[in-house]
C-alpha cells in the first residue's frame, strides 16, 4: 500500500524469491541500495549478520526495510563472485517514478516505461507525454514508441483507465468487470489523450500483472499496439480490502476483469502477438541505461531480446 502511494523508507531495491535465494532485481535508481553498491542479480544471504536461507520473501523485506536514517548491513553474493561481501546501507525515504521514458539512441523512437500503476501515474504519464510532444514540436521528431509493461505489477484501476485514455480513442472498450452474478460493467477511453496516433509495440513478461494485464489486452485487441515477450501472469481480479481488528487485512476477490474481447485474465493472462522468452536473469533495458547509452550498437548488443525484437517492430510499423 505505501508502494502505491509513492513512497516508503527502505534500501529501493526490487526482489523476488528464487530456488537461489532472495535475489535482487534491480536497485531503485538513485536509491539507497544504487549508491551503496547493491547490484542487479545479487542473492542476499544474511540481513544484519542472520541467515535469511528458507525465510518467507515478506519476512526478509521486513528486516530489510526500515526508518530512514537507520543502517542495514547485507550479505550479498555478486553475480559470478564466489565469495560473499557486507554491504552497508543506509535506509532512506524512496519516492518511486512509476513513469519513465527516453529516447532511443540514433533513433526517432522513445523508449517509455510504466513500472506500475500507483495513485498518480495518470499524471506522470501525462507529464512525461506532454515532455514528449514538446520536444517533438522543437525539432526533435518523434515516430514511434515503444511501451514496457515488463514486471509490472499493476495497482490501481483508475490509473489504469487513465493511462489507457491516453493511448485510446474516446469510445474503445478498456475492460470489462464481471461480478459474481454474472452482471457485466464496462471501462471505456474518455476525454483526450496525448499518444493516440504513434506507432507503438509494448513488452510484457509473467511478472506483468493485474492493471498491467488490463492494459496490454486493451492495447491489443483494440489493435493499437502489438504485444512482444512472454505471456502475462493472470491474475486481473479486484481484490477488496478488508481491515480486521489487529491491524491486519483481508483482501477478498469479489469481481473479474475481462478484456475487451471478454477474454477472461484470471489464470490464463495475455498472451503476446510475438512471443521471445528470456531468462529472468537479464537485465532488462530501461530509461536509464538508454540515457547514458551514445550508440545503439551498444543497446542491442547487451542481451535483452525482447527490447531488440519490439525496437524492430516498431521500425516496421512506423513504415505502414
Amino acid at each position: 500500500q505505501s508502494q502505491l502511494e509513492g513512497s516508503f523508507e527502505g534500501i529501493g531495491a526490487y526482489v523476488e524469491g528464487t530456488d537461489a535465494g532472495f535475489r535482487i532485481v534491480a536497485p531503485i535508481h538513485g536509491s539507497p541500495a544504487e549508491d551503496a553498491g547493491i547490484l542487479a542479480g545479487d542473492i542476499v544471504l544474511k540481513v544484519d549478520g542472520k541467515e535469511i536461507a528458507g525465510m518467507p520473501e515478506w519476512e526478509v523485506i521486513s528486516q530489510i526495510r526500515g526508518p530512514a536514517g537507520t543502517e542495514v548491513v547485507l550479505t550479498v553474493l555478486h553475480p559470478n563472485a564466489e565469495e560473499p561481501v557486507d554491504i552497508a546501507v543506509t535506509r532512506g525515504k524512496i519516492d518511486v517514478e512509476s513513469v519513465t521514458w527516453a529516447r532511443i539512441p540514433e533513433t526517432d523512437y522513445v523508449y517509455l516505461q510504466i513500472s506500475q500503476f500507483a495513485a498518480d501515474t495518470g499524471d506522470e504519464l501525462k507529464q512525461a507525454l506532454e515532455a514528449i510532444n514538446t520536444e517533438a514540436e522543437t525539432g526533435a521528431p518523434i515516430a514511434g514508441i515503444l511501451l514496457d509493461l515488463r514486471n509490472n505489477p499493476g495497482g490501481y484501476l483508475q490509473e489504469a483507465l487513465r493511462v489507457n485514455t491516453q493511448f485510446l480513442e474516446t469510445g474503445k472498450i478498456i475492460l470489462h468487470e464481471r461480478d459474481a452474478s454474472d452482471q457485466l460493467r464496462t471501462y471505456r477511453s474518455v476525454g483526450e489523450g496525448l499518444a493516440r496516433d504513434l506507432p507503438m509495440i509494448a513488452m510484457i513478461n509473467q511478472g506483468t500483472a493485474s492493471a498491467g494485464e488490463i492494459t496490454a489486452g486493451a492495447l491489443k485487441e483494440n489493435g493499437r499496439a502489438r504485444l512482444v515477450g512472454q505471456p502475462t501472469l493472470g491474475t486481473g481480479t479486484v481484490l477488496q480490502p478488508f481491515t480486521l481488528s489487529d491491524g491486519s487485512v483481508l483482501r477478498l476477490g469479489v469481481t473479474n476483469w475481462l478484456t475487451p474481447d471478454k477474454n477472461l485474465i484470471k489464470n490464463q493472462g495475455v498472451a503476446p502477438d510475438s512471443l521471445v522468452e528470456q531468462d529472468p536473469a537479464i537485465r532488462m533495458i530501461d530509461a536509464f541505461q538508454l540515457e547514458d547509452a551514445t550508440a545503439l550498437t551498444d543497446i542491442l548488443a547487451h542481451g535483452d531480446k525482447q527490447f531488440n525484437l519490439a525496437l524492430l517492430q516498431l521500425r516496421l510499423a512506423a513504415k505502414e
